[in-house]
């Protein structure tokens, strides 16, 4: 399905369950308004229903990365009005499900023999159904006089791949629009924020790749009296198929049954944000879709409550220098520090070294200080985080999409975590535990054991050297050193040459697909309708449209 045709489909989605009404004075909504006559009418049953649930149901029919967006906002019951939060907690393992008997027939030829050989018993009716697999109950065979071990099989829903790559081709032609029409674009950087979310998609569409995700973070949490990992089967794991160790607990969003079972809550919300800031500063390897879903909690330990950690499909690493620049931050909004996070954005590199310090560190006061005028237990730091990020775009912010997952998480995280304890002080539970990773990261002990890593590279490297400065000075006495000059104004001036060119030529090719819609419709070609027009009219019509949008001249 093309980018254009895409489109079309979920403007049709969104009329078809008539979520106009939810964008009022917006241009989406006058766009929309324009489409609404080519649209068939909502069903009676579909408009009469609550707008959480067209919203679910839309999100369900536009597909995978639709959902993925509709579970995180059911976590954030603090931006998302409560009627519309309840409802898309349904998208997290409810999802309407695929043929049973066609998950075996993918677990068959995925591990390459009959499901009775591979299985005591295969369960055809699902556990649970997500946006890009499904969950199936099983047992492997006996060994010994051992009974037959429980265990899960996920199973990848049939064609995902294609549907996933329509969205993603919907998602490029939508970023190179945003990067040629955007006055900012150059610090949005659309087209790699697109090729993370590709390559997250793409990493969940690889379940081997996601018991691997298991089996490290299993490690990393071995013992531990906060967060169970359950252990994948590779003996039964491929591709397209997954098997795990089979765990029960309660979705850490259903308080009613933490209650029923005695759970502390308190002490399990303060965990969890434990668990992440450890996993994240500690670990460099954390859970990046934790919705209540995919984060059980253990019904046997009440006092001492422990989480249950699934679906492992999206996990997030950091680089050694975000991994710093990022914990002092957080330790600088904990501080009140605005000088200090205003000086951390720019050594980062997320702003350019010409941003006056005081300028900014005004701003951060600006954005930070109302808040420490509420009770702590009141603050949610992923909002001063990201209003923090908002107000920097001002300042030339260039967006990281490195770290994309983590402000997703984050939000993730608070989001489950204010649910179990409605007054948790995040701050005060987070404080303690960067403080500490971070003595422990940059202590002396630890930068020695980072250069002794490093000794056999450099012991290595070093009988280069004297050649190397032999070479170099024999270069500066014959004058035949070589200066590479790089230019920005000469690297810029080359780049417009190429967008003027570009613009022409998409200006002609959209002009002359416009004439040739025109002449289509006037001779009334035949072929297959769309909206009550010629199918050939439609493409050339939009083809033209989107060719000028393309020779549109970006915002200064």
């Amino acid at each position: 399905m093309t980018p254009v045709f895409r489109a079309a489909r979920i403007g049709r989605v969104l009329l078809r369950y008539r979520l106009d009404d939810l964008l009022d004075d917006t241009p989406a909504e006058r766009w929309l308004r324009l489409m609404r006559p080519f649209v068939p009418g909502a069903s009676r049953e579909i408009a009469a229903q609550p707008r959480g649930v067209r919203l679910r149901l839309a999100l369900q029919d536009l597909g995978p990365i639709f959902v993925k967006f509709g579970q995180i906002l059911s976590t954030r019951r603090d931006l998302v009005p409560p009627d519309v939060a309840e409802e898309l907690t349904h998208l997290q393992d409810r999802v309407a499900p695929f043929d049973g008997q066609t998950a075996r027939e993918i677990v068959v030829q995925t591990l390459g023999r009959p499901i009775d050989v591979a299985f005591a018993s295969f369960d055809t009716t699902p556990l649970a159904s997500a946006s890009i697999a499904q969950v199936h109950a099983a047992t492997l065979p006996p060994v010994g006089d051992a009974p037959p071990r429980e265990v899960v099989v996920k199973v990848l829903r049939p064609d995902i791949e294609k549907q996933i790559g329509a969205d993603v081709s919907l998602l490029k032609s939508i970023a190179a629009l945003v990067d040629r029409t955007h006055p900012s674009a150059d610090k949005i950087r659309p087209r790699e924020i697109v090729a993370e979310i590709e390559n997250t998609l793409a990493a969940e569409l690889d379940l081997q790749r996601e018991a691997a995700n298991a089996s490290v973070l299993r490690r990393n949490w071995l013992d531990s009296n906060d967060l169970y990992v359950p252990e994948p089967i590779w003996s039964h794991t491929a591709e397209r198929a997954l098997t795990m160790e089979r765990v029960r607990g309660i979705p850490s969003d259903d308080i009613a049954a933490l209650d029923a079972a005695g759970i502390d809550r308190k002490a399990l919300a303060a965990k969890g944000v434990r668990v992440f800031y450890t996993q994240v500063f500690r670990d460099n390897f954390f859970h990046a879709d934790a919705h209540a879903g995919n984060i059980w909690v253990d019904p046997e330990r009440k006092v001492d409550p422990r989480f249950i950690a699934l679906d492992f499909g999206i996990m997030g690493q950091l680089s050694t220098e975000d991994q710093y620049y990022l914990a002092e931050n957080f330790m600088a909004i904990f501080n009140k520090d605005y000088r200090r996070i205003a000086e951390l954005h720019v050594q980062a590199g997320w702003m350019p070294s010409h941003i006056r310090i005081d300028e900014l560190e005004a701003a951060a006061r600006a954005v930070c200080e109302p808040y420490f005028t509420r009770p702590l237990s009141e603050i949610s730091l992923a909002e001063v985080l990201l209003k923090l990020f908002r107000t920097a775009q001002r300042y030339e912010l260039t967006l990281q999409p490195q770290l994309i997952l983590l402000q997703k998480t984050l939000l993730n995280i608070e989001g489950v975590g204010r649910q179990l304890d409605p007054n948790i002080d995040i701050w005060a539970v987070a404080k303690p535990v960067l403080e500490r990773i971070l003595v422990d990261r940059y202590s002396p002990q630890q930068l020695f054991e980072e250069f002794r890593k490093r000794l056999p590279e450099m012991v290595t490297r070093a009988p280069e050297m004297p050649r190397l400065l032999h070479s170099w000075l024999t270069q500066q006495v014959e004058g035949s050193h070589a200066l590479n000059m790089r230019s920005p104004d000469i690297r810029e001036l080359n780049a417009t040459i190429r967008r003027a060119q570009r613009r022409v030529i998409s200006a002609i090719l959209g002009i002359g697909l416009l004439i040739v819609a025109a002449v289509l419709y006037g001779l009334e070609a035949g072929g297959p309708q769309v909206f009550g027009l010629p199918a050939a009219v439609w493409i050339a019509g939009l083809g033209g449209v989107w060719a000028l949008l393309a020779a549109w001249p970006r915002r200064k």
